[in-house]
């Protein structure tokens, strides 16, 4: 059952990668049928006890049956960095992932079989003889998964390493091997204490009279080919297109797929690729940086949490409030978290730095993250069934996500201006990856990052600088236009921020900060 009827990605996947019309290819697909078809029973063989046996297979048809619906219907793989995203999902955000469809097949696929295995009755036979027999069942298995693999070896080979994210669509045996490697990863860097490589953050100007305030918003699922400001023909950036002195970075980079991966790592001093999430609670992020050196650090969150990332700072926590315009159903309109922010900035006497973690354009419900105002575009979908849609329906929905979270920075940064009186400001906005809209059959993200798709790393980056803040850093805002014309990439965030709010650790290198080159003279990666 494992085989047929929970691996329709898995298959129609590998015969598009491995078959080439020749008995070669042919021979490989039999022998892959051979494989795993025995893997699968190896799953169940080697557990020692018949109850032991029906338990887990009645679980595993559950999983099958809710990962297969996923990978089919998606084009979701179940590799680590998803499970990873999955075990750190909230109630809230797993119920707008809920459909008809959904638990028709769970009910059809896993529930009823997880039941009827339990009707199955093995013969008694004593442990020793039990023993013998499962040790001669595995050895036979073993020989002819090798077998299979000697016989097409090659194909082997190429299956292996050029078609790697085809595996993580086997059902159950992917989510099953990946949730044990999350767990296994978790307990490893589980315990101990957080370490500050970076060094002491230090202030590198005295304390002003008019304190800076950095607003710093962490967009979701915003991918760069849907914004206008990045030469989409759509108007979907209509009031950010009208702001005076934005400056948009149309080349920006994504440090994975995931929000579990991404978020972490863009406040991180390491880099996209030594970055480890497994190990990113170990080590202090830019946040703690800017508090240790005096800020006043907030994390306001309207998604599933920080990640890990704002556990040492303040926190606000907008899911689950309940409020008749700005919060239905499940999250609330990202327009919550501004509700007090001018009253917040007034009452600023330090500097300080405020995130907005945005709901932005969370699908697959894309039309429940913007209020029916912003439903510019139409017919858009409102399933959260993807494939009930048309393409078009789709797109459009999303694109009224981005509509919305235009609105959302423009409001915010007319809030900036209407302190500028008071406060020198900016405004740093960056999404953390992107998204799949039916392109090459993918939805949603997720995807391993060496094989995902430009469209789930490529994200929207922003900056908005007030005068007087300008006038203060003796940044040239010129200068800041003429480097948006470079690649820049999550790696640079870190330091972008560091150099922004004039504070310097070991970890700073000036030539990953934005605004460096606009300052004046470059500053030493040292910060001396």
């Amino acid at each position: 059952m494992w085989l047929v009827f929970y691996n329709t990605s898995f298959w129609i996947d590998t015969v598009h990668a491995m078959w080439h019309g020749d008995i070669a290819s042919g021979g490989f697909l039999v022998s892959l049928l051979v494989l795993v078809l025995c893997l699968q029973a190896m799953l169940l063989l080697l557990l020692p006890s018949r109850r032991l046996m029906v338990g887990v297979a009645s679980a595993l048809f559950i999983l099958a049956a809710l990962s297969s619906y996923f990978s089919m219907k998606y084009g979701i793989v179940m590799d680590k960095d998803m499970l990873r995203n999955v075990f750190e999902t909230n109630s809230v955000e797993s119920r707008g992932l809920i459909s008809s469809g959904l638990m028709a097949r769970v009910a059809v696929l896993g529930v009823v079989p997880a039941l009827l295995v339990w009707t199955v009755r093995l013969p008694s036979i004593e442990w020793s003889r039990r023993l013998r027999m499962r040790a001669v069942a595995v050895a036979g298995i073993l020989l002819v998964c090798a077998l299979a693999l000697f016989a097409a070896s090659a194909s082997y080979a190429v299956f292996f390493r050029e078609y790697k994210p085809i595996r993580f669509t086997l059902m159950p045996a992917a989510p099953l091997i990946s949730a044990i490697g999350v767990w296994f990863d978790h307990a490893k860097g589980s315990g101990g204490s957080v370490v500050n490589v970076s060094g002491q953050a230090r202030r590198t100007t005295p304390v002003h009279a008019r304190p800076i305030v950095l607003v710093m918003v962490v967009g979701e699922t915003a991918r760069a080919a849907n914004f206008q400001l990045a030469g989409y023909s759509r108007p979907t950036n209509p009031e950010l297109s009208a702001q005076p002195g934005l400056i948009y970075f149309p080349d920006t980079t994504s440090c994975g797929t995931a929000t579990a991966i991404s978020v972490p790592c863009m406040f991180s001093h390491l880099s996209r690729r030594a970055f480890d999430v497994d190990e990113a609670w170990r080590y202090t992020n830019v946040l703690d940086a800017l508090h240790e050196a005096g800020l006043d650090v907030e994390w306001r969150d309207n998604n599933a949490g920080c990640k890990g990332v704002c556990v040492r700072i303040t926190q606000i926590d907008y899911v689950g409030h309940k409020d008749s315009q700005l919060c239905r159903d499940s999250y609330c309109y990202d327009e919550k978290m501004l509700e007090d922010l001018p009253a917040r900035i007034d009452m600023l006497t330090r500097d300080t730095v405020i995130v907005l973690h945005q709901i932005g354009s969370h699908g697959p419900a894309y039309a429940e993250r913007y209020p029916p105002e912003f439903e510019q575009f139409k017919p858009a979908c409102h399933s959260n069934q993807l494939q009930r849609c048309t393409a078009a329906g789709i797109v459009n929905a999303y694109d009224n996500t981005i509509v919305y979270t235009d609105h959302v920075l423009a409001r915010t940064i007319e809030i900036l201006r209407r302190a500028s009186d008071r406060v020198d400001s900016m405004l740093l906005y960056v999404s953390d990856h992107g998204e799949s809209l039916g392109e090459q059959g993918l939805y949603l993200h997720g995807l391993p990052y060496a094989f995902a798709p430009d469209t789930q790393k490529k994200v929207p980056m922003l900056m908005w600088l007030s005068s007087s803040y300008m006038v203060r850093s003796g940044t040239v805002l010129d200068c800041v236009k003429s480097q948006a014309a470079k690649s820049f990439s999550h790696d640079n965030i870190y330091h972008t921020m560091l150099g922004a709010l004039e504070v310097r650790n070991i970890s700073y290198d000036s030539t990953l900060d934005i605004l460096a080159p606009c300052r004046g003279a470059q500053e030493p990666s040292d910060g001396a």
